[in-house]
């Protein structure tokens, strides 16, 4: 499968001017079969989350809807989601068609800087599917909690994908924990961060990926850019059956 990560520089809280930006930069990418877009893609990292929010079906969903057919692709974006008098950090996967197909809710709001104040907790974790691929979603934080990619690499999922917002000041936890969560669920890890600066906080990317092996296929360090890689599912399978750790796994 191929897919391609869209790092980039959000301008603060600023939907429409992200979006010309996003649309320049994918303007010549043909041939992906999904696109993936960093946590709060048209935002950055915002706690107003009142002011920001939108309904599932809202404008940014359309965005990255009108995109999806477009580019006959599959979009995994970030938005912030108004449900119910309630506003969830989410995860969005749109089918080719512009159909929505699964949402994940950041499970672990990053209380360090107040977002469990401003965003409520998603409940549960969410996979969906590629074609034959199994593929668990996360959000940045989540990252520091093996406890949830236990559940995917337990479903035996393919590729886990995280999208960010990580700062500089730990970028090193940010590469380490990505490679950490693929040798322990023997999957593909893909993680899409930020770049450029908000308010508060500087990005540097590297946004990554790792097989089930632990091998860094590529990283991307302080660059706008969209990142193309080619993931084969055989070579999961193939590690699973040669080391096949995951059968001993006991939920204690």
């Amino acid at each position: 499968m191929k897919i391609a990560l869209v790092q980039y520089s959000p301008a603060w809280e600023d939907k429409d001017a992200n979006k010309q930006k996003i649309l320049s930069m994918i303007e010549k990418v043909v041939g992906v079969e999904l696109f993936v877009f960093p946590e709060m893609t048209l935002t950055g990292f915002t706690m107003k989350s009142k002011e920001m929010s939108e309904t599932i079906q809202g404008n940014s969903f359309r965005f990255f809807s009108s995109i999806a057919k477009e580019k006959a692709a599959n979009i995994f974006a970030g938005i912030i989601e108004r449900r119910d008098k309630r506003n969830y950090n989410t995860l969005i996967h749109i089918k080719p068609d512009g159909n929505l197909v699964k949402l994940y809710r950041k499970v672990h709001p990053f209380s360090y800087s107040g977002e469990n104040e401003n965003y409520y907790a998603g409940v549960k974790p969410a996979s969906t599917k590629i074609k034959n691929w199994k593929i668990g979603l996360t959000i940045c934080y989540d990252l520091r909690f093996p406890e949830l990619y236990r559940k995917y690499g337990k479903k035996r999922t393919h590729l886990i994908v995280n999208i960010a917002n990580w700062p500089d000041t730990r970028i090193e936890h940010w590469r380490t924990l990505l490679k950490a969560r693929a040798i322990e669920n023997q999957c593909y890890v893909a993680g899409i961060n930020r770049v450029g600066k908000d308010p508060k906080l500087n990005y540097v990317g590297f946004s990554s990926v790792f097989d089930p092996m632990g091998k860094e296929i590529m990283a991307v360090e302080n660059e706008e850019k969209i990142i193309i890689v080619d993931l084969d599912k055989n070579y999961v399978s193939e590690v699973r059956t040669k080391f096949p750790f995951l059968d001993d796994i006991k939920m204690i």
